[in-house]
């Protein structure tokens, strides 16, 4: 058996030989950020199932009890900073630091389920970074860093969009509370299991409301039963990959669990980054990485810390 140092070797020159390079990423990579998963046994989903608040359905029984939830959730993204594997994986999106361990890639994709936004806000950060980097005193300015064409797709839609349920206007919004009557909510949860035990009704006319026409709005995410966001496009992308990585999630959900196997079979190669990988996942790829991805990562790919 190949030691811990032959394998990540073996990956890297597997990287270093591709030429499409995606990354899919699910909740994992954000629970370092504070961000509780639907799993860890750390959040609201101990009291409450996740189809009871995350479905078109519920939303029109109870908007009150699901915008007080989002609403919550959007807090916590609030006070979350991206993590030393979002910033990896930032780095992949920036041409001039993916071809320091990709150097014949011709484009980079993160397809996330995520919806916290703290990998688009690690890219801005990274190519903020980028820009203030000061030339040498024998060398010119450095021209200002690229990004890979829609290099983040976010699939399940951006927790501060803000959608409206008539005309379809979303914008997003990160200002809190939305509402009064949410910001009074959020002051009587301390945590996400107060949420599922209890009952704040809040009429529909105190929930947000859709700034273009005024009717009632909802959160800009993608539900259980909705077809997540740019399908064609992903699945344009996952035709041409051949080094896919899995990065923080597992065989759970469709589609986006069909998309390593789907590289595999044409050839590609998956690596796998996750803390506790299933036997599904660990058969599914050609490099197993075992742990958190704040601490793979980096330590893998060191070029993009």
């Amino acid at each position: 058996m190949a030691s811990s140092t032959e394998h990540a070797d073996a990956f890297r020159e597997a990287l270093r030989c591709s030429k499409h390079v995606v990354v899919i990423a699910g909740a994992g990579l954000s629970a370092a950020s504070g961000i509780p998963t639907y799993h860890d046994g750390g959040g609201l989903w101990r009291t409450l199932d996740a189809t009871a608040l995350a479905s078109p359905e519920a939303f029109r029984d109870n908007p009150s009890l699901v915008w007080q939830f989002y609403h919550y959730r959007r807090n916590k993204a609030l006070e979350a900073k991206p993590n030393a594997a979002h910033q990896v994986i930032a780095k992949m999106s920036v041409p001039q630091c993916l071809k320091k361990v990709a150097p014949d890639a011709q484009y980079f994709h993160l397809i996330t389920q995520n919806i916290d936004r703290l990998s688009p806000d690690a890219l801005q950060a990274v190519l903020r970074s980028l820009t203030s980097e000061p030339p040498s005193s024998d060398q010119p300015a450095p021209p200002r860093p690229t990004v890979y064409k829609n290099s983040i797709l976010e699939m399940h839609g951006r927790l501060f969009d803000v959608q409206c349920t008539k005309c379809d206007y979303r914008v997003e919004d990160r200002s809190t509370p939305l509402t009064p009557a949410l910001g009074a909510a959020d002051a009587d949860l301390r945590t996400y299991q107060d949420a599922g035990t209890k009952t704040i009704d809040i009429p529909e006319e105190q929930l947000p409301r859709c700034a273009k026409c005024g009717a009632l709005a909802r959160p800009g995410v993608v539900w259980f039963n909705e077809r997540p966001l740019y399908l064609d496009e992903i699945n344009n992308v996952m035709f041409k990959a051949d080094m896919c990585l899995v990065i923080g999630t597992s065989s759970q959900v469709r589609p986006a669990s069909t998309y390593a196997y789907r590289v595999r079979r044409r050839g590609g190669k998956v690596a796998l980054f996750n803390l506790d990988p299933s036997e599904k996942d660990v058969a599914g790829a050609d490099f197993v990485f075992k742990g958190p991805c704040e601490a793979l990562l980096p330590a893998v790919l060191p070029e993009l810390q």
